[in-house]
C-alpha cells in the first residue's frame, strides 16, 4: 500500500504537469500549499522524533548537513523542487544531473519509511504531499519540451527512477541498524526545512503582503495538523 502510494503520487504529479503544466500560477499555488504542509510535518513530526530518540545526541549536525546536501542537490536539480524550472534555460538542465539529483533527494527521504506500515502516517504523507508539485513541474518540464523517440524516452526514464526512487529507498532502510534511523530522519528534516523554508520566502517578493500565499500556507499547515489530529498511532521508524 505505501508503496502504491509513493508511486502513484509521482504518476499524478507528472500527468496533471503534461496537461496543465502551462498553467504556471496554479503550479505556484500548488508548491506553497504543499510548503505549508511540509515545513509543518517537519517541525510537528520529524524534528520531535528525532530528538527524543534515545541517542539523540549531535542529532543537530545531521539536520544541518540534510540542509547542505539539499543545497548541493539543487546545483543538479536547478531548484526543480522549488519550481525554479521556468526560470532557467532549459538546456541549462542535463538529463542526468536533473536524475541523479531527483533519485539522490527521493531515495534518502524513503529511508525512514523502513518498516512502516501505517498508509496515514504524516511522514508518509508529507512524502506524498510532497511528491505531487514536484512531479507536476517535472511534467510539465519533460513532456512540453519533449521533441523525439529518444527525448520521450529519456523523460519517461527520469520519471520511472524519481517515482521508484524512495520505495527503494525503503527497502534498503530495512537492511540498516535501527539506530541509524534517528539519524536518517535528521537529514530528510533538513531537507525538508530547506526546500519548504524558500518556497515560502521566495514566494513573498519584494516582502509586500500577499495574502492568498499567506492563506494557503496557512491551509497547507493546518491539513498537516488535520493528519496529526487523525493519526492515532505512534509513528515508528
Amino acid at each position: 500500500m505505501i508503496f502504491i502510494l509513493l508511486i502513484l503520487s509521482v504518476i499524478t504529479g507528472v500527468f496533471l504537469g503534461k496537461y496543465f503544466g502551462q498553467k504556471e500560477a496554479f503550479a505556484k499555488n500548488l508548491l506553497i500549499l504543499s510548503a505549508g504542509f511540509l515545513i509543518t510535518i517537519c517541525l510537528n513530526e520529524v524534528f520531535p522524533e528525532v530528538y527524543t530518540a534515545h541517542n539523540s545526541e549531535n542529532l543537530g549536525i545531521f539536520v544541518i548537513g540534510g540542509v547542505l546536501l539539499q543545497m548541493i542537490l539543487e546545483a543538479l536539480t536547478k531548484g526543480f523542487e522549488h519550481g525554479h524550472f521556468h526560470h532557467h534555460n532549459e538546456k541549462n538542465i542535463l538529463p542526468l544531473a536533473l536524475m541523479v539529483g531527483l533519485f539522490v533527494h527521493a531515495f534518502i527521504e524513503g529511508i525512514p519509511l523502513a518498516n512502516e506500515t501505517n498508509p496515514f502516517s504524516p511522514y508518509l504523507l508529507g512524502i506524498v504531499f510532497h511528491n505531487l508539485p514536484i512531479s507536476f513541474i517535472l511534467g510539465a518540464f519533460l513532456f512540453n519540451q519533449s521533441k523525439g523517440a529518444k527525448t520521450t524516452y529519456t523523460s519517461m526514464l527520469i520519471i520511472a527512477l524519481f517515482a521508484l526512487a524512495s520505495p527503494m529507498g525503503m527497502l534498503l532502510g530495512n537492511y540498516f541498524n535501527p539506530d541509524w534511523q534517528p539519524y536518517f530522519l535528521a537529514i530528510v528534516g533538513g531537507i525538508f526545512l530547506h526546500i519548504s523554508s524558500v518556497i515560502i520566502f521566495e514566494s513573498n517578493k519584494n516582502h509586500n503582503i500577499n495574502w492568498s500565499k499567506i492563506g494557503l500556507v496557512i491551509l497547507g499547515v493546518s491539513l498537516a495538523l488535520m493528519m496529526h489530529q487523525f493519526h492515532t498511532h505512534p509513528h515508528s521508524h
